[in-house]
């Protein structure tokens, strides 16, 4: 061969292909499914595939996983491109299967990014996943339930990837600088967890960073040295130093509680872009949200937890960046929303109280009377029906004896908690005329 030849042959493979993991004793992560007597890797022992959804974020292992099942059952295995491939691929595949099938080789498809597939593409799979011409393991960062149709679905059971954990992505790091190729290379310990929390929890996406920034760094006699300051200036942004499991952690979601419930929409929107920009799941904060929904707020503005459990629902649906106005449209919503503690207070005594009186009864007229005994012993009797009542409330006592003049929830005059206060006053002071009357 010439010069030319050669070039012409060479192939660049990725570092990321490099360090596919070929067995479940080389794959990272996701210990709930492929450990040691976890539903996959016992489905591989015993050669019993059935089909399957993965569902998780990406760089986390999805298509690894499919192609390790498909090597260690011994299964043919084809791969599709929802992006690419229409029905014309999909039945030409079906019939290499059914050539399969007949020759008692089992055949595995997997489909990467399943949700982008039309439902027609989706109905063309049914009759083989059922018949058992193919095993379908699909690969989606959407939530199934909304992006592949109910009856693919009833078929194939799903499973949840996580993203991994920074000390997983340190390991797959480790490894691939342990590569023949990367023998004049060294790294300060320290940037090994700079990379993996700069990658989110993708694999892919840390081997990338790690392949990029060798390839930058300079060659100082006959050695590459990367160091955390050169590290930092090749990712040319500090953000990523953010720890999501330490201590700035939870100083900026302090920081955003706090100024959310000082009224301060400003300032939370600046905490919300320091947590986003330096690779907080925004499904974390969108959780802080709806709790600061009834902790801070509660019926002050009921519409507060349907604001955040609304964002929350579309954040898990869209990720990350397109969801952080979302986040940002509720944290400025709570921010100016009218507050209210008298929720997270009244839960706190009531919860004092519960774990002093558990050995207290209830009280026999709020029991039910299922059997002939309970009716004897007065399970129900003396209970007020309030449908029954002109005013749809009974002057009854629902609490046990010992705690029965105990009081927890003291609505606020802030927002619309104002009008359940006055409406708690008229339901009491009802009350306190029909018990006078039952003792005249």
């Amino acid at each position: 061969m010439d010069l030319f030849e050669q070039n012409e042959t060479f192939e660049f493979v990725p570092l990321a292909e490099k360090m596919r993991p070929k067995t479940l004793d080389d794959f990272f992560g996701q210990e709930h499914i492929v450990g040691e007597g976890s539903p996959i890797r016992e489905m591989i022992q015993n050669d019993a595939i059935t089909s399957m959804i993965f569902w998780g974020p990406p760089g986390v292992g999805k298509t690894t996983l499919a192609k390790i099942i498909a090597k260690q059952t011994n299964s043919a295995f084809y791969e599709l491109s929802a992006v690419t491939s229409g029905v014309k691929e999909i039945k030409e595949l079906i019939d290499m299967a059914k050539f399969n099938k007949g020759n008692g080789k089992k055949t595995i498809v997997f489909v990467d990014e399943i949700h982008r597939f039309n439902k027609a593409q989706q109905d063309a799979f049914l009759p083989f996943v059922e018949n058992g011409t193919i095993i379908l393991i699909g690969a989606t960062t959407e939530n199934p339930s909304f992006e592949v149709n109910s009856a693919l679905l009833s078929r194939a059971k799903v499973y949840v990837l996580n993203s991994l954990t920074e000390e997983e992505l340190v390991g797959i790091l480790k490894r691939a600088m342990n590569l023949p190729e990367f023998k004049n290379v060294e790294m300060e310990e320290s940037c090994y967890s700079i990379i993996a929390r700069f990658s989110s929890g993708d694999a892919r996406g840390a081997l990338n960073t790690l392949e990029n920034v060798i390839n930058i760094t300079p060659m100082k006699k006959n050695k590459k040295m990367i160091t955390k300051t050169g590290l930092e200036k090749s990712l040319q942004s500090k953000v990523f130093l953010y720890d999501k499991k330490g201590e700035e952690h939870y100083n900026l979601i302090s920081a955003l509680h706090k100024s959310m419930r000082n009224s301060d929409p400003d300032a939370a929107i600046y905490y919300l872009a320091r947590m986003l920009e330096a690779g907080e799941d925004p499904l974390y904060v969108a959780r802080r949200l709806i709790r600061f929904a009834s902790e801070d707020i509660g019926l002050a503005n009921p519409s507060a937890l349907t604001q955040t459990t609304s964002a929350y629902e579309a954040c898990h649906n869209i990720g990350m960046p397109e969801c952080n106005v979302i986040l940002a449209q509720a944290v400025v919503y709570l921010s100016v929303s009218p507050k209210s503690n008298a929720l997270y207070m009244a839960y706190n005594k009531a919860k004092k109280d519960a774990q002093d009186t558990m050995n207290e009864s209830v009280p026999y007229h709020l029991r039910n009377a299922v059997t002939k005994l309970d009716s004897e012993l007065g399970f129900g009797h003396g209970y007020v029906y309030a449908h029954d009542t002109k005013e749809k409330v009974s002057s009854m006592v629902c609490l046990p004896e010992s705690i029965k003049d105990h009081k927890y929830y003291f609505p606020t005059d802030s927002g619309s908690e104002k009008n359940v206060k006055a409406v708690m006053n008229r339901i009491e002071e009802f009350k306190k005329r029909g018990r006078h009357e039952e003792n005249r």
